[in-house]
């Protein structure tokens, strides 16, 4: 079992977005659970991230909305970074 923790940013990014998507807040749920069990099951769509987010993952939501994500398998540990479009959550930081 994995470990969930949030950055300031993602609360912050995760509350407006929210606002705008009430309706994906139950597939939010279940993807953190589904992170909480193995965020490597095939479904998550689990991929790495190159270029200036490199060291960086992501996770599909939906085929639209990502979650960015470090994982740290030695501790066990997932550290949620951003939440949103494609386009939002891969843009040049």
């Amino acid at each position: 079992m994995f470990i969930l923790a949030t950055t300031k940013y993602f609360l912050c990014r995760a509350r407006k977005f929210f606002k705008k998507h009430p309706d994906l807040k139950e597939a939010f749920e279940k993807l953190v659970e589904d992170l909480r069990h193995d965020p490597f099951q095939p479904h998550l769509e689990y991929h790495r991230l190159s270029g200036k987010l490199v060291g960086v993952q992501a996770v599909s939501l939906t085929r639209s909305y990502r979650v960015t994500l470090t994982i740290i398998i030695k501790e066990k540990e997932i550290i949620l970074l951003d939440i949103g479009t494609h386009d939002e959550v891969y843009r040049k930081k």
